[in-house]
């Protein structure tokens, strides 16, 4: 049931030329609770740990599962599901053979560069609401201070839902992330929107790419 009282979660994804795509969002229509945006700043956290993450050659999955799931941790909360997946072109959406997660031995190949994996931490509190986060990311090479290390580069460009955001809750560099990200997403999409004459959309759009 779709309820204004209620979040609404929506998994969606298709197949284009240019590759497959896998993308969740959360929103909510009427004001939400305060239980609700903490659980959902608290997903997002996940995500920009995991998106902002820099790892060496050979790391595999369940090494890195962790860092989506800390600040749910810290305050005794968990997910059961994968934090990510690869993710074929034409082919299977959920596609080995690396992955994200606490369980081994699916998950036992190397992250490498130009591999793509989900990034999707969330949060599912039984028969209340479900929350989920999730954005297709690119592994690749980056020069730090003293090695070349791996890292994610979003692919994903979609909004998240500012209301459901606890600013509080957020550092100064996640806010940073959040401002940089939704920057973005919005010089990308508006100019497509104005386009096709969508003015419902682009409020939508710079609504919920305000600063946070």
């Amino acid at each position: 049931m779709i309820a204004t009282n209620a979040l609404y979660l929506v998994d969606s994804g298709g197949q284009y030329y240019d590759g497959t795509t896998d993308v969740t969002r959360t929103v909510c229509f009427d004001p939400p609770t305060a239980e609700e945006k903490e659980a959902y700043t608290l997903v997002l956290k996940g995500n920009l740990a995991l998106h902002s993450l820099k790892w060496p050659d050979n790391t595999i999955g369940i090494q890195i599962d962790a860092f989506a799931r800390k600040a749910l941790w810290d305050v005794g909360l968990n997910y059961a599901h994968g934090t990510g997946h690869g993710v074929g072109s034409f082919l299977a959406v959920h596609e080995g053979p690396h992955g994200i997660g606490p369980r081994l031995p699916k998950l036992s190949a190397p992250l490498e560069a130009n591999m793509i994996s989900s990034n999707e931490p969330g949060f599912y509190k039984a028969g209340a609401f479900g929350i989920r986060i999730e954005n297709l990311e690119v592994v690749t090479a980056t020069t730090l201070k003293y090695n070349t290390m791996l890292g994610f580069d979003t692919l994903t460009v979609a909004p998240l839902c500012r209301p459901l955001i606890d600013v509080n809750l957020l550092t100064a560099q996640e806010r940073s992330m959040v401002n940089a990200y939704h920057q973005w997403v919005c010089q990308t999409l508006r100019p497509r929107l104005e386009e096709k004459g969508d003015q419902l959309a682009v409020a939508y759009l710079l609504e919920h790419c305000s600063p946070v």
